[in-house]
């Protein structure tokens, strides 16, 4: 893991799609044909079942399943064929069914396949669900798509989440690089250039053009959360004309320079720790102690011991360490309804417990109970690397570290700060697209929302987001990262839903008041 403020995992706001991609694959290119004309074979979803819930979900008959047929590399259609996992709930009233809603959860890396079960249960039975077909997908490359990133075996995994990288020297700093290296190396070989030079956002927006005509609609109405507002920032870069409705809803800002693009989330998750510790000093028994201002210090100092003595957990074969329950920590700050089981955690920490904190950061790494691990890991930095810029001056990587340590404090465990590059640094293949706001001529008004407490993606990038796209901008009063549809907040679900079914947009850009958290 990358020795900043932030867990290298922590950074899903890495990817931004360009202005300077090229110009968007049209479906009169005649080697596109085929696959514009494919018809889908609809049916059981057990093949797509990776982890024994996903295996009870999809067996809801509600649930079917299909692959996409996309060109590996648009470029040259005829060279090889990927296909992109898609799971679908049909629209519940056919005879008020509108069209298909596509959604996306983020990452990147997070499999829609897996997601929008979950989503479906949230949004229930009302008028989402009475007139679109849900489809969830997993973008090139994720989740049960195929080809699919696999860099890395269960065992690579483990070691790698047990890597502290901690060490700020020059031979700490080569260690951590020499590691890069190695990794992008075995991605290389296991996964194959051709498809790490073709996962990228550029090319996830050409496959969801595809996905919609496919299916049969005219214009695209996509919901993206968190990284999958970059999905839908770039779908509208390179077809403005064929959006129907786009939700982006934790927004990644594309506008950001190379340094800010990589220290926004400090602000973010300090912002965010920062309430939660308000939250424990007001409980009976807060292990941060009653004074929130100190408790930066506080934190680090129940965890850096982990350093040296992991503590154990229930399960006999496993320990927690202090890589994973920084990562426990910040996968608990993602939602407010996670405070309390983080409250628990830290306090069992200092008992010499580690099962909360390790199970948080389980769930952070995608691992099932049986070990194992889905691909988020690899997919993560594979299509990061593929949308943005590669960090080579030194001296910016030290700004970018100090920057990040000042802004987080309670992710400073006292190494201080290093010039350590980047895992894209290493990359075998170039990117695709650039950084830069998103012009998108043409454009219909859509709606991003954005929560006035969100740790991963900043309130103010959704304000910037909304700005580029000329959209009306819905503000949540709101602790979690992403909020609309999800039953956490009626006024947004509200103004999400009208939009949604009647392409109705508030008046004016509007304002939800905070609703008490679940789990709170």
């Amino acid at each position: 893991m990358v020795p900043a403020a932030l867990p290298a995992a922590a950074q899903p706001a890495s990817a931004r799609p360009g202005v300077t991609a090229p110009a968007a694959v049209s479906p009169s290119v005649p080697a596109l044909n085929p696959y514009f004309e494919q018809q889908l074979a609809w049916g059981p979803c057990a093949e797509f079942a990776r982890t024994a819930t996903d295996r009870e979900a999809y067996a809801n008959p509600r649930y079917d399943c299909a692959y996409l047929d996309v060109p590996l590399d648009y470029g040259d259609p005829d060279l090889a064929t990927a296909r992109i996992a898609m799971l679908r709930q049909k629209a519940l009233d056919p005879a008020a069914r509108i069209g298909s809603l596509f959604v996306d959860p983020g990452g990147p890396g997070g499999s829609g396949v897996s997601f929008l079960p979950a989503l479906a249960g949230l949004i229930g039975d009302g008028e989402v669900a009475q007139k679109f077909d849900l489809i969830g997908f997993d973008p090139r490359g994720v989740g049960v798509s195929e080809p699919a990133i696999d860099c890395s075996t269960t065992e690579e995994v483990d070691a790698e989440r047990a890597d502290l990288d901690l060490d700020t020297s020059p031979e700490g700093v080569a260690q951590t690089e020499q590691e890069f290296q190695e990794f992008a190396d075995r991605c290389a070989e296991r996964v194959g250039i051709d498809v790490l030079a073709n996962v990228g956002t550029r090319d996830v927006a050409r496959d969801l053009h595809l996905a919609h005509e496919v299916v049969g609609d005219d214009l695209l109405t996509y919901v993206g959360y968190s990284y999958g507002t970059s999905i839908g920032a770039e779908f509208a870069r390179q077809f403005p004309e064929e959006v129907r409705a786009l939700v982006l809803d934790g927004a990644v800002d594309p506008s950001l320079g190379p340094v800010e693009s990589r220290t926004t989330q400090a602000r973010g998750f300090q912002r965010a720790f920062d309430n939660f510790a308000a939250y424990c000093a007001a409980q009976p028994e807060c292990p941060l102690g009653t004074d929130a201002a100190a408790a930066s210090a506080r934190v680090q100092e129940l965890l850096t011991p982990l350093i040296d003595a992991p503590v154990p957990t229930s399960d006999a074969t496993r320990t927690l360490g202090y890589a994973d329950a920084i990562t426990g920590l910040i996968q608990a700050l993602y939602a407010e309804s996670l405070w309390p089981p983080l409250l628990d955690g830290l306090a069992k920490v200092a008992r010499g417990d580690g099962t909360t904190l390790l199970i948080l950061a389980d769930i952070y790494y995608d691992r099932a109970p049986d070990g194992s691990y889905g691909n988020l890991l690899e997919a993560f930095p594979a299509i990061s690397c593929m949308d943005g810029d590669r960090l080579t001056d030194r001296a910016v990587a030290r700004e970018i570290n100090d920057t990040n340590l000042a802004l987080a404090p309670f992710l400073d465990a006292g190494f201080g700060s290093s010039d350590v590059l980047e895992l894209c640094s290493f990359w075998p293949v170039p990117p695709t697209s650039e950084a830069g706001p998103v012009d998108a001529p043409g454009l219909p008004t859509v709606l991003v929302a954005s929560s006035t407490g969100d740790p991963a993606t900043p309130y103010e990038d959704g304000v910037s987001l909304a700005g580029q796209l000329a959209a009306r901008l819905l503000t949540v009063e709101n602790d979690s990262h992403t909020v609309v549809l999800q039953g956490a907040n009626a006024c947004a679900d509200a103004a999400t839903t009208r939009y949604l079914v009647d392409l109705a947009l508030p008046a004016a850009d509007l304002t939800c008041a905070r609703e008490a958290a679940q789990g709170r």
